[in-house]
């Protein structure tokens, strides 16, 4: 690699917005984010599938309706 051309390498924090801190390497110090793998509902396993208005069964009617 070319010298003075890259940034600095260095290690970095990765703060989320509930507090949890995850230690990595970084071209910045610190990375603040909004979610992380701790409290996303898909990692955490809180996440709740909801059938929204009932679309499989739109669905079935209206494929039984045209295999009349």
């Amino acid at each position: 690699m070319k010298k003075e051309i890259h940034p600095d390498y260095m290690d970095s924090k990765i703060i989320c917005g509930c507090g949890h801190v995850t230690e990595t390497m970084a071209t910045v110090k610190e990375i603040h984010v909004d979610i992380c793998s701790a409290c996303h509902p898909f990692y955490t396993g809180t996440q709740k599938l909801v059938d929204t208005a009932g679309r499989v069964e739109k669905f079935r009617r209206r494929a039984a309706k045209a295999s009349k």
